[in-house]
């Protein structure tokens, strides 16, 4: 070989590994999390349960895949689990906390209990919400020292549907929690309504509200909320519309639509890993017991095959849900800005989307039919106090909300998609921007840069997404005359008070709010909810001011 060719051979290996190496890590949690009884259905008895462990404990070995198992009180307490846990390597597999609160617990922490079963999935029963914070105290003290006594160390990944901010950071002062993980959003999905949060990845939640995520550090639980389930990014967000309850599209190997269809499988891990992503990318695999073996052993064979092939690709990192918050904390001291895109979607479908979250607001524009709308944008404030931290649930259901923007779910109607929707003024007439298929690319550690060329008037449109603001230029040699008009259904409730030229004034649950144009001015044509228009040329929302 040459001097020079190897020299440039070399570089070009170098180059490449860089660039490997600088590539936003795509991390992987297999999260199964243990209940001792299902009072829901007599066929699935504590033996079915536990069989149900033991073979996902047999599969993740036979793939050397390691993961975490969370324990729910009453398994906590049971021997067989206690010996199958136990025999675990140290290694590779974590063994954590459930947050459900089942009889015995809730007893022995000397508090009545009121459920219906010895284990209540009611919100004001079988969840922390539904008790004081003197009593979450007790209920928190009973379980860690039960589960020191059977393990000899505390938890470090304590992890439910949903967890109060006072409970976590009660966990994390006294017992040095590491990680938490809560639910997908979701809209009344088994009686609990998670709804506009950091949509996937996680945040550090704010002192007076789990679900919100915090802008400082001063103001945060300094534990991260990792979102589970992986939810369908194209999906998820409309299943059920028109419905009061979502219907349910994830990673879940349960679903034949979701995590247990093999289509369904490959594209989401190849969006997943492949698509551009700011920060890093995450999902988490695994099912409760409660739905059994028999239900998700085909998406087990399905998913953990591939989740070891890529691992062994280099493409994903498989860990625990504890390393995964250890490396949280290391990396970041705030809520990191991160995205999810899905460039090209499964088969049969024209869509594509992106999510970018950051501290400060979350946003979802979608592509469909060469057209693209703002599905949802949702703004975040650490000083909206959550009803949870100083009252006691005495509804059978929990809601979680931070202050809307966009909502492309709950402003919708059959027929009529609410979204902020991207048009023009052409010869005296309104259209849609259409256009082709968008690009994706993440710049640096912070930015989400998508461009989307148009196909019915010259030009381009440049998105750049980054963590206080959303900045939208149109790029032509032509002067088209481009807005953006937020349509919705008829007859559902609007949190805006009043259209200004640079802000619109908001109220969400007695919290008031301002959606900012730093560049651009809102109006409110009839028909809209309000259109925002440009100012030479570009719009810039400032997100991070409300």
């Amino acid at each position: 070989m040459q001097p020079a060719r190897y020299i440039i051979t070399t570089l070009l290996a170098f180059l490449l590994l860089s660039a490997h190496a600088q590539q936003a890590p795509k991390i992987v949690n297999i999260v199964n999390f243990i209940r001792l009884l299902e009072p829901r259905d007599a066929a699935i008895t504590q033996d079915v349960l536990y069989q149900t462990v033991v073979q996902q404990v047999n599969m993740m070995k036979q793939y050397q895949l390691g993961g975490s198992f969370l324990l729910q009180y009453d398994a906590l307490m049971d021997a067989r689990y206690q010996k199958l846990l136990k025999s675990l390597p140290k290694d590779q597999f974590e063994i954590g906390a459930w947050w459900e609160l089942p009889q015995p617990l809730v007893e022995k922490a000397g508090l009545p209990w009121r459920g219906r079963y010895p284990w209540d999935w009611h919100a004001n029963i079988g969840f922390s919400t539904g008790y004081t914070q003197e009593e979450r105290k007790k209920l928190i003290d009973v379980y860690m020292a039960d589960f020191h006594n059977v393990f000899g160390y505390y938890p470090k990944s304590v992890a439910s549907w949903f967890i109060d901010a006072y409970s976590l950071n009660y966990m994390y002062e006294k017992y040095h929690i590491v990680a938490s993980a809560n639910c997908k959003d979701q809209y009344g999905t088994d009686g609990y309504t998670l709804w506009g949060g950091y949509w996937n990845q996680a945040y550090y939640p704010s002192k007076i509200n789990s679900y919100m995520p915090a802008q400082n550090a001063a103001s945060q639980v300094p534990v991260p909320v990792f979102r589970m389930l992986g939810s369908d990014p194209v999906r998820q967000y409309d299943n059920g519309l028109g419905t009061s309850i979502q219907g349910v599209v994830t990673l879940e190997p349960v679903y034949k639509f979701g995590g247990g269809d093999s289509a369904w499988v490959q594209w989401f891990f190849q969006t997943f890993t492949d698509d551009p992503s700011v920060g890093f990318n995450y999902t988490q695999a695994g099912q409760e017991n409660s739905f059994t073996w028999n239900a998700m052993q085909k998406g087990f064979q399905l998913q953990l095959p591939l989740i070891a092939r890529l691992r062994d690709e280099k493409k994903i990192t498989v860990e625990t849900l504890e390393a995964s918050g250890r490396w949280f904390t290391n990396k970041y001291k705030v809520t990191p800005p991160t995205s999810f895109t899905v460039a090209r979607d499964i088969n049969g479908s024209n869509r594509q989307t992106a999510w970018f979250n950051s501290r400060f607001y979350r946003i979802n524009l979608v592509w469909e039919d060469g057209t693209l709308r703002i599905r949802d944008l949702h703004l975040f404030n650490e000083k909206m106090p959550s009803i949870y931290e100083t009252q006691v649930a005495t509804s059978n259901e929990c809601s979680f909300f931070t202050l809307p923007v966009v909502d492309g779910y709950l402003w919708s109607k059959p027929g009529l998609l609410a979204g902020a929707r991207f048009k023009a003024l052409v010869n005296g007439k309104e259209l849609l921007l259409q256009g082709g298929k968008a690009v994706f690319s993440s710049k640096g550690d912070s930015l989400l840069h998508i461009s989307w060329p148009l196909t019915n008037v010259a030009g381009h449109v440049e998105i750049t997404c980054s963590e206080g603001q959303a900045n939208i230029q149109f790029v032509s040699k032509q002067n088209i005359n481009w807005f953006i008009d937020l349509t919705t259904a008829s007859g559902v409730q609007l949190p805006f008070q009043k259209i200004n030229t640079q802000t619109v004034d908001c109220s969400f649950e007695q919290m008031p709010y301002h959606f900012k144009a730093a560049n651009g001015a809102f109006s409110q044509p009839q028909g809209t909810a309000w259109r925002l228009s440009p100012q030479a040329g570009k719009v810039v929302l400032q997100l991070d001011s409300n």
